[in-house]
């Protein structure tokens, strides 16, 4: 089969590992030798023991490396998550994030001190702008549904200072899942919005359900159907016509890098994942960054504090009296900032662009190829990730899981299923730009080969992984009675 089969091997706990005086490694400590520990610390704070596995150190490392090769990361293969751009994260970034004068600053520490690193902060600003076409740039949200959330902030900020209070957002069904729970958060009131037979905004709709109370409207670009907005404009015009706002989920900005500037387009405020675009780390539970645009009527809004070029320095300026307020303990999640202006920095102009071609042409090349193999619920040119329907296969009795779980079989990682959920049976698959002709040809053959399979032993696919280190498990039950009675050392 091609692609790389999982490697099944029993692999034992730590504390299976250990034997009793088995020594590990004790740093140098010799200031503790001659310490009695009831003399510096509490008696309800002292340990007897610590119950923990006597291990050398070669143990260890083979033991948590062994684990680590039943990852799937983007650094062993394709990742092709639909909607999310699990894009390989070039070392060059960890390089630059990791110079002394880039990494070991305080927050806190006098500005004179920290001029290099304002400067950087601000020309990344400078520069996302002029990407996206907005006027001013906040790198303060930790997450793009954070910039989300700051974004609708400052529109309601802004209608007030109108005197206007609005309450509705309309949410394309097309959108990011955040989209209408920001909405939420934030307290308004969210009204969904329906696609066309061709896959963009119901236009009818949309005027049917503009009117003095709709504050914005939140679309995601292109939208998580993998299309462009092709009357974005209109939208756009009508949206400003009703004295609405237009904010823009810019999670999918890796289709329009130097092709196209969303705030040419009518959006007011747009949030970058620079954990999706801009290759810094995505997931694993560590900082995002979702820095975010806005056009100049929204700027005073924005939270600060504002790094500013001061004479031939860089300074830190107070937010503004209309400021919604600080979002984040200082300007943003600084090790992903310095890790997305070392992308951009790398890439130039020229290099932008050439990775929304690349991105677009990748997930056209994947539409062509595996169109006779499943149905395309809107069948034309996509832009940097294709939406397929395991309808088909349905009808053999097989379901978009069983497909995701053979996948994992070929020692490829299932792209994102069941969403959109305007999509019955979806397979979301986005291939990125920085995957070889070799890599996409792979993945192709894997969901081929699992279509074929469908037809001929759908039994494989019900029972699939088969060789995996754990097999199917029972999710539905997991998420709704969770056993963790295995926390219990006893």
């Amino acid at each position: 089969m091609p692609g790389r089969r999982s490697i099944v091997a029993s692999e034992p706990l730590i504390f299976e590992l250990a034997s009793p005086g088995r020594p590990g490694v004790r740093p140098p400590l010799a200031q503790f030798d001659d310490v009695e520990p009831a003399s510096v610390l509490p008696e309800g704070q002292i340990r007897e023991s610590l119950d923990l596995p006597e291990v050398s150190e070669i143990d260890v490392m083979r033991h948590f490396v062994r684990l680590s090769q039943r990852n799937h990361s983007i650094d062993t293969a394709i990742y092709p998550l639909g909607s999310c751009t699990m894009k390989y994260n070039p070392k060059i970034n960890e390089v630059t994030a990791r110079l002394p004068g880039l990494l070991e600053p305080h927050p806190y520490q006098p500005e004179t001190s920290v001029q290099g690193l304002l400067a950087l902060i601000h020309d990344l600003e400078a520069v996302l702008g002029e990407i996206a076409g907005f006027a001013t740039v906040t790198t303060q949200p930790a997450a793009g549904s954070q910039g989300e959330m700051v974004g609708l902030l400052c529109i309601q900020a802004w209608l007030r200072s109108r005197g206007e209070r609005r309450t509705t957002v309309l949410v394309p069904d097309s959108a990011h899942g955040t989209n209408p729970a920001t909405a939420t958060m934030t307290g308004m009131r969210v009204e969904p919005l329906g696609t066309a037979a061709d896959g963009n905004i119901d236009l009818a709709e949309l005027d049917a359900k503009l009117n003095d109370d709709v504050a914005a409207l939140m679309l995601t670009l292109p939208t998580t159907l993998g299309l462009f907005e092709q009357r974005i404009l209109e939208v756009t015009r009508r949206v400003h016509a009703a004295g609405g706002q237009v904010y823009g989920d810019g999670a999918n900005m890796n289709a329009m890098l130097g092709r196209v500037r969303p705030g040419d387009l009518g959006i007011d405020v747009m949030h970058l994942n620079l954990h999706k675009t801009f290759t810094t780390p995505h997931g694993g539970g560590g900082p995002g960054a979702g820095a975010l645009g806005v056009q100049a009527h929204l700027a005073p809004f924005l939270p600060g504090p504002n790094i500013v070029k001061n004479g031939s320095g860089y300074a830190l300026e107070p937010a503004g009296p209309d400021s919604i307020g600080r979002v984040h303990s200082h300007v943003g999640n600084v090790g992903n900032l310095v890790r997305g202006y070392t992308y951009i920095r790398s890439l130039g102009r020229d290099g932008m662009r050439e990775v929304a071609d690349d991105a677009v042409l990748h997930a056209n090349y994947l539409r062509a190829r595996l169109a006779p193999h499943y149905d395309i619920p809107y069948d034309r040119i996509c832009m940097h990730e294709v939406v397929l329907a395991g309808t088909r296969q349905r009808s053999l009795g097989v379901r978009t899981t069983d497909i995701a779980k053979r996948l994992i079989d070929y020692g490829v990682h299932p792209p994102t299923v069941y969403f959109p959920l305007i999509v019955d049976e979806a397979l979301m698959i986005e291939p990125t730009e920085t995957e070889s002709i070799e890599s996409l040809d792979q993945f192709a053959e894997a969901m081929i080969s699992v279509a074929h399979e469908a037809k001929t032993a759908p039994d494989l696919l019900h029972a699939a992984p088969s060789a995996a280190p754990v097999r199917r498990l029972d999710e539905v039950t997991a998420n709704r009675s969770p056993d963790v009675n295995w926390i219990n050392a006893d």
